[in-house]
Parts: structure tokens; sequence; C-alpha cells
């Protein structure tokens, strides 16, 4: 069962114990945008989402899997 990619970024970032704060300062995107991903709303580049892998410490395909 694949987990839609806003449900695997905010799983990840909490299991991290990452605010979007956080988050959004260590991969220079804005916590608008952030919680845009996290909602569904907006689909991240191929370039955001390789930063949030990295931040993450997770392939990016885990994270690709659930567009």
């Amino acid at each position: 069962m694949n987990i839609q990619f806003h449900e695997q970024l905010k799983i990840l970032r909490q299991e991290r114990n990452l605010s979007l704060e956080e988050l959004s300062k260590k991969t220079q995107v804005g916590v608008d945008k952030l919680a845009s991903y996290e909602k569904g709303e907006l689909t991240p580049s191929i370039q955001t989402i390789l930063k949030l892998s990295t931040v993450l410490e997770v392939p990016a395909s885990n994270l690709m899997d659930g567009l």
C-alpha cells in the first residue's frame, strides 16, 4: 500500500521531531509551501523532493512513490 506523498512527508517530519519551521530552515523551503505539501494542496518540484529527502534522510524514491 502506497502512502500519499503528503502523508509520508508529515509522518517523516514528525518521526524526526521537526517542526515545519525547522524543516523550512533546513530545506530553505517556505513554511507555507511545506504546509501546503503536507495538506496535499501542492506538489513539490523534483529539486524540492531532493532537498526534503536529504534533510529527512530517506531516499528520494521513498517520497516520490506517493506522487
